[in-house]
């Protein structure tokens, strides 16, 4: 079969942000451009890794309308660049926590993984396209931006053009070319590392002495693990998932598992009828919601709690290395890092700056505010993996969500904490708000906001442990006297304008005051980040767009 060189022009604005390239589904579908990201891809990796000839590379994504046209796709791109073999899951799907599992599993070269995340699907849609590495986790920096450079400089892409589609709904092996084309279970290498982690026979007990469960797969790539694992393995009631089959446009839903979006789960979860124990995933199953009977659990809290009773879980009962947070996820971590004698490192936000500390042995559990969770099992975050250890924990401890968050905030102290997301801002309007705050830093230090003293203000930058690399800009930070702090960052994970992300988080050590409502909580702080930045003047908008 011949190799076809198809003449291109570059497009502008394919540079990765936080989790690979997101844009809308009407801009993938242009000629050449799904081809262009990927041929410059194919096109630095000898450089940046090593050559791909002969090589595996995994192949999947969460099937959102798209996936199985960019799957065909890439498969005839990558055999026209020379890989030997790639593993691709059954349907061309393939969660982001399974496609790190299997890179792993199987010592991949690495991966390409077709998902926008928690963003909406479908024709009108978003999508997006990322690369892992050898260790399973997602491309570093210097790959990310060698991929941009060489898209701004590409004038023609590899393929075969006389190849018909791969038939993926056959477990097994084809020819594509000189490729061979392996089709998976896409859920075998995740459920059986589950079971290498967790004690099935405790949960199974759990569920058979009559405790329930819900979980909302949101209609994404979230329902075949949760079905395969809780219902299959572990014998939850058939309908224990929800939402379990993946559709092309996630059947309407927001898949972004959060009270702003999940508020089916939240009401299904309210009531002394309500089931014991609630969770959620996203789009591509690598986040997830905890929640207990009337009782919504912070993904900062979650991760704290994970990590102070780790060693009751049987993957973690030799302790733990370290705890890793992004820079905006709250501080209640590092309480527990404290108390266990243990460091907990304080990274920028996505996951890739967690694969060096995973991987020099340095973190075992790493957690970030926007829902995710995970350990050093894989080099992504994972959905259901945390809904098992939030699982393992009730049965073997006998208690409650809401008990072992609230024996936790005794212990350790709450940190009240939210993020206000103001979406849809005018990039030159986001960037001047950014670059008004910088310009302020040097004047805040020292002083006393809405009765709060200001102990540190900065633009946060970090320098790896692991290889010194530094990344600079990562969000300007307000810290306050007596453990209070106010983030603002602008996220890369959406597709159209600008989205400013505040982060707001108060400590609170006296148990009495544990139960006050979270934004009231956050009152002084709320009026404090919209005076220090003037959100409101420079955004255009009245309020934040969505409250978690």
């Amino acid at each position: 079969m011949s190799v076809a060189s198809v003449r291109t022009q570059p497009f502008a604005g394919q540079r990765p942000g936080t989790s690979g390239l997101r844009k809308k589904v009407t801009v993938f579908q242009q000629p050449h451009y799904l081809e262009n990201f990927v041929q410059a891809l194919f096109d630095i990796l000898p450089e940046q890794v090593g050559p791909v000839a002969g090589q595996t590379l995994v192949l999947g994504g969460d099937g959102r309308f798209h996936n199985r046209v960019a799957v065909q796709t890439i498969l005839r791109m990558a055999a026209a660049n020379g890989f030997g073999r790639v593993l691709v899951g059954q349907g061309g799907l393939l969660s982001t926590p399974a496609a790190s599992a299997v890179i792993r599993e199987h010592g991949a070269y690495g991966g390409i993984i077709l998902s926008a995340s928690h963003n909406p699907g479908g024709p009108d849609g978003d999508f997006g396209i990322k690369y892992n590495i050898a260790n399973g986790g997602p491309a570093p920096e210097k790959i990310t931006e060698a991929i941009y450079a060489r898209t701004q400089q590409i004038q023609a892409y590899r393929t075969l053009p006389g190849a018909g589609e791969v038939d993926l709904q056959t477990l097994g092996r084809s020819e594509l070319g000189a490729m061979v084309v392996q089709v998976i279970d896409p859920v075998a290498d995740h459920a059986e590392l589950m079971e290498k982690l967790f004690d099935f026979d405790a949960m199974r007990a759990w569920f058979a002495a009559g405790h329930r469960m819900r979980f909302d797969a949101m209609s994404a790539i979230g329902g075949p693990y949760a079905r395969a694992v809780l219902e299959g393995r572990l014998g939850a009631p058939l309908g224990t998932v929800v939402n379990g089959e993946p559709l092309e446009d996630f059947g309407g839903h927001h898949p972004d598992p959060n009270p702003a979006h999940a508020t089916e789960l939240i009401a299904a979860l309210s009531g002394p009828d309500a089931p014991d124990f609630g969770a959620a995933s996203d789009g591509d199953a690598d986040r997830n919601m905890i929640l207990g009977r009337d009782f919504v659990v912070t993904p900062s809290d979650s991760l704290a709690v994970l990590a102070a009773n780790a060693t009751l879980v049987p993957g973690y009962r030799d302790g733990l290395a370290g705890i890793a947070r992004s820079m905006p996820t709250s501080c209640a971590a590092d309480a527990v890092a404290r108390a266990l004698g243990i460091p907990c490192y304080e990274t920028p936000t996505g996951w890739k700056f967690f694969g060096n500390l995973l991987d020099a042995g340095r973190a075992t559990l790493c957690g970030e505010e926007s829902y995710g969770t995970g350990s050093n099992h894989v080099r992504e975050k994972d959905g259901l993996w945390a809904v098992l250890f939030w699982l393992n924990l009730q049965a073997a401890t006998g208690q409650s969500v809401e008990a072992l968050v609230r024996a936790h905030w005794a212990r350790f102290g709450r940190h009240y904490y939210s993020r206000h997301d103001w979406e849809g801002i005018p990039v030159e309007r986001a960037d001047a708000l950014m670059a008004a705050l910088r310009a302020k830093l040097p004047t805040l230090a020292g002083t006393t906001l809405q009765g709060l003293r200001l102990a540190q203000a900065d633009d946060f930058a970090y320098t790896d442990p692991v290889d010194g690399s530094v990344s600079r800009q990562q969000g300007v930070r307000l810290l306050f006297e007596g453990g209070s702090r106010v983030v603002f960052r602008l996220s890369g994970t959406g597709t159209e304008g600008a989205t400013l992300r505040v982060y707001l988080e108060r400590f609170e050590a006296d148990a009495r005051q544990h139960d006050l409502p979270t934004q009231q909580a956050l009152a002084p702080l709320i009026a404090l980040a919209d005076e220090v930045a003037a959100i409101r003047q420079h955004s255009g908008q009245a309020a934040p767009t969505v409250i978690t």
